[in-house]
C-alpha cells in the first residue's frame, strides 16, 4: 500500500485542492461565517483535489462515493468545464481516506450541491494559476491569455504549449485563497450536457466494476455466522472441530457471539458456515409485537415527544368543521440487489478495507475502535457495490471482514454476506405512523393544522469512534462497544420528521414528533428517511380534502403554496398530464398527483400517476408515470432523470409490495419469495420532465421522487375504487379488501 506522499512523489504532477469565491450558481454550497464552499472549508489544502500529469490528464479526486448514481460524470463535467478541457481527458478517483478530501457522507442528495461546488471552485482557481504561468512563460500580458481544450491561447489564437507545459512551475502546497471566480453559465459547453457515464461502459461489458469483483493473490473466503438480533447471545455448547476439518476451513474465529470461519474458496465458507448454524444455540430476544400490530405498538411505546414546527396559534381558528385520518408504512429493507461485502487485510500495523460504505473517513473511525488501532492506522477505499440508498449493511460488513482481517494478518479476507444475512443483518427503514387533523372554516378553508408522526430513528450510522457502538459486530464480540444514543436529526432536515413540516402555507398549525429511541428492530437510514412517509400522508390527506369539495387535485394545492417554483411544478405537470391524456380517465382506471420539496430546501417534484385495478382480485397495474421536477441547474440532464426515474420506481415498489415482515422471534422475511419488489413487467412507463431553472443553484434530484410517487399512487387507487387505503403497502389483498 502507498502511502499519500510517497504516491505524488512517484507522479511527476501536481495535485491541487482549492478553496475559492463561489461565485457561479454551482458555487452556492457556502460555508457559515465563510465565503468558501463548505467542503473546501472542511478540506482545505490545495494539494488534494485535481491532478494535471505532464501530458494535461486531469484526476479528480473527490470525497463524494460513487453509489450508481453517477456523481463521478457530473463531478467531472464541472471540472472539466472549469479547466477548458475535453471531458474524456478527465479521471475520477475512487475514494481513499490515503488521498482524499474528507466530504463525510454521501447522502441527502447533495453531492452535486456540495461536492460539484467545491470542484467548480477548485478548478476554476487552478485554471486562473495556470493562465497566470502561461502569461510568464508566453511573456505577454495576462488578460491575453485564456485556454481552449487544455491550450492556452492568445488573443484568442492557439499557442504551442498546453497545461502540461506549466505544471512544473506550479506550487500549491498551501491553501487557496478563493481569488478566482468561475465561468459564466452562458460560456457553458459541458455543463447541461447528457454525457455518457464514466461508469457505465465496463458494467455493460463485464469488466471491473464492483467490489464482488477484486481478486488479490492469496485472498481467503469468510462468512459471518449470527441471528438477526445484535443483542442475541451464543450459547454453549460451542464444539465447531467438525465444521474446523470440513475441506478447505482454514480458521473458525469466535469473539464473544461473534462468529465466523474463513476458508480457501467461497463455496467452502458458504458450506461451513451453514453447518454451524446447525451447531449453534441463541438466546435471542421476543419481539414485543409482530407485522399486524406494528400501528398499535408505536403509539404506546416510550417516545421523545418534540413539537418541530408551529405557527399562528392552533386552536384559536373558527373552524365549521374538523377532518382526521391515520396513515402508516411498515419496516421496509434496503433489498439491494447484491448483498453487502467487503475485503479487509491487516498488513504490519496497517488495516485497509475495501468497502461500499457511504462514508469513508467515518467508517474509518468506527473500525479504527472496533478493532482497536489508531484511526491513522486504518485505511479506507470505497469500491462500488450494486446500489446503496441508504444506511444498508455495507458498513456492518466492513466491520465484518475488518474483525477477520485482524485474526488473519497478512491474508486478504473477502467477507461476503447471504441473501438471508442481508435481511436479517441491515437496518431497515423505521416503521411510522401519522395523524393529520385539519380544521376547515365556513367555506371550506383549511384554517388549521395539526401533525403528528411516531417513528423509530433513522440514523445510527457507525459515524467515527464515538458511534462505533451501532456497528452489528461491535454488539456481538467479547468486550461490546457501548450503543450511542441514538440520531435525532433536527429540523429543517429532520429525521423521522423530514418533510413533516408541509410546504402549503397554513395560517395555524403545529407538527409533532414523537422518536421512539428503544425499537425492537434495528432502523437507520433508508432512501428519503422520513420524507416517504410524511409526504405521503400529507398529499394523501389534500387529495381527500379537495375531493370532498369537489375540487381539482392540482388547483387546490396551488391556493395555499406561495412558493412559486412548488407553483411552477405543479403547473408542468398539468401541462404533462393534458398533453398524455390523463385528463380523460375511465374506471377501473385512475389518475393520482402528488407533489413536495425535498426537506423543503431542495429538489421539487411532482408525479401523476395513471393505475388500472382490478377490483375482484385487488392487482394493481402501474400504468404510466409523469414527473416534472425542479432541480435547480443541471449538470447532466440524462443524469437527473435517470434519478428521478429510479426513484419513482423504487418508491412503486416500496407502496405496492415491500413490507418486512415480522414473526415472534424476530424477521421472516429473508429472501425474494417472502421480501418481494416490483419485477421489470410490473415497472411503468416514466416520463420526466425538468423544469428550466437555469439560473438557480444546482439541487440533488436523488431523493426528490419518493413521497409524491407514493401519495400519486394512493391517490390514483383511490380515483379508480372509490376507496381510500392509508396503510402501507397498497397490496391486492388490501385493495380488495377496501
Amino acid at each position: 500500500m502507498t502511502t499519500r506522499r510517497s504516491f505524488l512523489q512517484g507522479t511527476g504532477a501536481i495535485v491541487l485542492y482549492f478553496n475559492m469565491v463561489p461565485t457561479s450558481v454551482l458555487g452556492q454550497q457556502v460555508a457559515a461565517g465563510s465565503n468558501l464552499p463548505e467542503s473546501l472549508v472542511a478540506n482545505p489544502s490545495l494539494d488534494t483535489w485535481l491532478r494535471i500529469d505532464a501530458d494535461g490528464l486531469v484526476t479528480l479526486s473527490p470525497g463524494k462515493c460513487e453509489l450508481g448514481q453517477g456523481i463521478q460524470t457530473a463531478l467531472a463535467q464541472i471540472a472539466a468545464e472549469e479547466l477548458d478541457v475535453a471531458f474524456d481527458r478527465v479521471r475520477v478517483a475512487a475514494v481513499d481516506t490515503a488521498t482524499s478530501p474528507n466530504e463525510a457522507y454521501t447522502n441527502g442528495s447533495r453531492s452535486v450541491e456540495v461536492s460539484g461546488a467545491a470542484v467548480r471552485a477548485a478548478a476554476a482557481e487552478v485554471r486562473d494559476i495556470l493562465v497566470g504561468l502561461a502569461a510568464d512563460e508566453l511573456a505577454v500580458e495576462r488578460n491575453k491569455v485564456g485556454v481552449a481544450n487544455g491550450v492556452f491561447t492568445v488573443d484568442g489564437s492557439a499557442s504551442k504549449i498546453g497545461y502540461g507545459a506549466v505544471v512544473a512551475d506550479l506550487q500549491l502546497a498551501r491553501n487557496a485563497t478563493g481569488s478566482a471566480s468561475p465561468k459564466s453559465q452562458d460560456s457553458y459547453r459541458l455543463v447541461g450536457q447528457s454525457l455518457q457515464r464514466i461508469d457505465i461502459p465496463r458494467k455493460v461489458f463485464a469488466e471491473s466494476a464492483y467490489i464482488q469483483d477484486i481478486r488479490m493473490d492469496g485472498m481467503l473466503h469468510a462468512r459471518v455466522v449470527r441471528t438477526g438480533d445484535r443483542e442475541a447471545k451464543l450459547l454453549p455448547p460451542t464444539d465447531f472441530s467438525a465444521v474446523s476439518r470440513l475441506p478447505g476451513v482454514v480458521k473458525i474465529i469466535r469473539d464473544g457471539s461473534f462468529l465466523a470461519v474463513v476458508a480457501e474458496r467461497e463455496e467452502q465458507a458458504v458450506k461451513a458456515a451453514k453447518a454451524l448454524v446447525r451447531l449453534c444455540h441463541w438466546d435471542t430476544a421476543k419481539l414485543p409485537m409482530q407485522s399486524p400490530t406494528i400501528n398499535e405498538w408505536l403509539k404506546k411505546a416510550p417516545a421523545d415527544v418534540r413539537v418541530v414546527a408551529e405557527s399562528g396559534a392552533v386552536g384559536s381558528a373558527e373552524v365549521a368543521r374538523t377532518v382526521s385520518a391515520n396513515y402508516s408504512r411498515p419496516f421496509q429493507a434496503h433489498a439491494s440487489m447484491s448483498p453487502s461485502m467487503s475485503i479487509a487485510q491487516k498488513s504490519g500495523d496497517q488495516l485497509t478495507v475495501w468497502s461500499h460504505t457511504q462514508g469513508a473517513f467515518l467508517m474509518r473511525g468506527a473500525i479504527a475502535k472496533l478493532v482497536g488501532l489508531d484511526e491513522e492506522n486504518v485505511r479506507l477505499i470505497i469500491a462500488e457495490a450494486a446500489g446503496c440508498y441508504g444506511h444498508n449493511g455495507a458498513d456492518d460488513a466492513a466491520a465484518d471482514a475488518a474483525l477477520i482481517a485482524m485474526h488473519m494478518p497478512g491474508k486478504p479476507i473477502r467477507l461476503q454476506w447471504s441473501r438471508a444475512d442481508e435481511f436479517l443483518g441491515e437496518p431497515y427503514g423505521s416503521a411510522m405512523t401519522t395523524r393529520i387533523s385539519a380544521g376547515l372554516d365556513a367555506n371550506g378553508q383549511i384554517v388549521d393544522w395539526q401533525y403528528d408522526v411516531w417513528s423509530g430513528t433513522h440514523s445510527i450510522r457507525p459515524a467515527g469512534a464515538k458511534r462505533a457502538g451501532h456497528l452489528f459486530a461491535a454488539r456481538q464480540i467479547a468486550q461490546p462497544l457501548p450503543a450511542a444514543p441514538v440520531g435525532n436529526i433536527p429540523q429543517p432536515r429532520g429525521g423521522g420528521d423530514r418533510n413533516a413540516v408541509p410546504l402549503y402555507a397554513f395560517a395555524n398549525q403545529r407538527i409533532t414528533k414523537r422518536l421512539i429511541p428503544d425499537m425492537p428492530v434495528r432502523v437507520s437510514a433508508l432512501r428519503g428517511l422520513g420524507a416517504y412517509m410524511n409526504v405521503f400522508a400529507i398529499e394523501s390527506f389534500m387529495d381527500e380534502l379537495a375531493h370532498a369539495q369537489g375540487e381539482d387535485p392540482i388547483s387546490f394545492r396551488i391556493r395555499y403554496l406561495a412558493d412559486k417554483r412548488a407553483i411552477g411544478v405543479l403547473e408542468k405537470l398539468r401541462e404533462q398530464m393534458a398533453a398524455a391524456g390523463f385528463d380523460a380517465v375511465v374506471a377501473p382506471a385512475g389518475v393520482g398527483i402528488a407533489m413536495a420539496r425535498y426537506k423543503n430546501s431542495g429538489a421539487y417534484c411532482a408525479v401523476a400517476m395513471r393505475v388500472v385495478v382490478d377490483t375482484e382480485t385487488g392487482q394493481l397495474k402501474l400504468d404510466r408515470a409523469l414527473c416534472a421536477a425542479d432541480i435547480g441547474l443541471v449538470v447532466n440532464p440524462d443524469g437527473a432523470i435517470n434519478q428521478i426515474e429510479g426513484g419513482v420506481i423504487q418508491s412503486a415498489s416500496w407502496t405496492v409490495k415491500e413490507q418486512v415482515r415480522l414473526g415472534l422471534n424476530g424477521v421472516t422475511s429473508t429472501d425474494w419469495a417472502s421480501y418481494p419488489i416490483l419485477t421489470f413487467p410490473e415497472v411503468p412507463l416514466v416520463e420526466v420532465a425538468l423544469v428550466d431553472q437555469s439560473n438557480e443553484p444546482s439541487l440533488g434530484s436523488g431523493e426528490a421522487s419518493q413521497g409524491p410517487t407514493a401519495a400519486a399512487i394512493a391517490n390514483a387507487v383511490a380515483n379508480a375504487t372509490g376507496k381510500r387505503i392509508r396503510d402501507l403497502p397498497l397490496t391486492a389483498a388490501r385493495i380488495k379488501k377496501s
